[in-house]
Parts: C-alpha cells; structure tokens; sequence
C-alpha cells in the first residue's frame, strides 16, 4: 500500500506585523522636503485635474524638478509621479491617463514606450516578514518600444527587455526578456498571437 507522505517542511510562522517599529528615517527621498512640499504643489495644479492641460507644461515641471525627458512626451491628466528627481524617460513616450509611477528609486522609460491608462510603476514594496515592515526598493527599467498596457502592475526591480509588451491588467513581478509578451496574474509569457 503506497501511503501519501504527510511530512511537510515546516516553515517558521511569518511574525506579525508591529507597525510602531517601522522606522523609515534610513530612506533617502533625494531631495530636501521643501522641493518634495514644493513638487506636491506643482503636481496638483498640473497633473492631477481631470480636465487637459498641456503635455509640454507637465514636461517643463518634471524637468525643473530634475527629471530626465525626451522629445515629444506626451502625459494625458490625472498622472501621478511620486519623485521627479528618480524620473528618466526617452523621447516619443505616451503617459496614459491615471498612470502612477511610485519612484521611491529611479525608474527609467526608453524611446517609444506607451504606458497604458492607469498602470502602476511601483518600485516600493516592505519586508513581510520582519515585524518592523521595513521598507524596500528597487529601481523599475522599461526599454525602449515596450507597451505597458491599462491596469498592469510592475513591480520593484523589473527590467523590461525591447520591444516587449505588458497585457492590460497582468501583474509583473519578475523581469522581462527583449521581443516578449506577458499576461496574468502573475505575470507569464504567452505566444504573441494570444
């Protein structure tokens, strides 16, 4: 008789989270408060409205905050960029609608890439299992001629290769390869005819 074994690994429990050690004065927001205060300003009277406002003011302000941007970027409204500063993003870029990009650490956007309406650059996330939730980052790099499509999620640490292309609500945890098409959750790789 072929009795199915019971042993399992034993894996020590995840301890809870205590969020009154969490300590964040380690993290470095790359620039002082009054320009962050300052960025928070500008960000609302020109990014966040829902009506139109024109894609070379938004560039001029991510610009005098020391973002890196290319010709012919286009930012639709209600975008949302977290640090200026951490920003690169190459020329003929299309920021959708209700794009958020979480630049806690440097996130850089090739040429003739097209982020899809509100997909989430997220290059923060926190360490689970220690009871302090400490934070973690890692930077976010997105080659040139990706599509990020609407809803999708790239997480901390993610490097898209070339010409690759994110199906609309897939969660991207790990990096992808040059010519390559992921969807789902998480996110895998599907023949490009799916």
């Amino acid at each position: 008789m072929n009795a199915k074994s019971t042993d399992t690994k034993h894996t020590p429990p995840t301890p809870p989270m205590n969020l009154t050690l969490f300590n964040n004065t380690s993290f470095d927001r790359g620039a002082p408060r009054s320009k962050e205060v300052l960025w928070w300003v500008v960000r609302s009277l020109f990014f966040a409205p829902w009506f139109p406002i024109p894609s070379s003011i938004k560039v001029t302000a991510l610009r005098a905050f020391g973002a890196s941007v290319g010709e012919r970027v286009v930012i639709r409204s209600r975008v949302h960029i977290s640090f200026p500063w951490r920003l690169t993003i190459g020329d003929d870029v299309w920021i959708g609608e209700e794009v958020t990009i979480l630049s806690l650490d440097r996130v850089v956007i090739g040429s003739d890439v097209c982020l899809s309406q509100r997909a989430f650059l997220c290059t923060g996330s926190h360490d689970f299992s220690r009871e302090s939730f400490d934070l973690m980052t890692a930077p976010i790099t997105i080659a040139d001629g990706c599509w990020i499509g609407a809803q999708a999620f790239v997480g901390p640490g993610v490097s898209f290769g070339k010409s690759s292309r994110c199906l609309a609500g897939a969660v991207v945890v790990k990096s992808i390869g040059a010519d390559t098409t992921v969807a789902g959750v998480p996110a895998r790789r599907i023949d490009r005819a799916s």
